[in-house]
């Protein structure tokens, strides 16, 4: 299986920056898949951003696999993160066996 999560950014500001650092941390210590993480940065790419419908920044977009979910903020939280965009862990597969 293989992730692929999009953050939507505004500009190199320390909150996109926290928000960057937070998904691959995430990433790196909570999924046990493939993960690709795609940057959007929506000042520079505004057409992008329209066609995600993406009206408020930092977003982060679950792109695969479906169904596609959005999280806005700065990602601080990985609990509710990983909930929010209804990614199951291996761990927890594990105890509904």
């Amino acid at each position: 299986m293989k992730y692929v999560l999009t953050l939507y950014i505004a500009g190199h500001t320390p909150r996109s920056e926290q928000a960057i650092r937070n998904l691959q941390r995430m990433c790196e210590q909570n999924i046990p898949f493939e993960c690709e993480i795609v940057i959007v940065d929506v000042l520079e790419q505004p057409k992008l951003a329209e066609e995600a419908r993406v009206l408020a920044t930092p977003t982060l977009v679950k792109e695969s696999p479906h169904p596609i979910r959005r999280i806005i903020g700065d990602l601080s939280n990985a609990d509710k993160v990983l909930k929010g965009l209804d990614i199951v862990l291996l761990a927890d597969n594990s105890e509904h066996s």
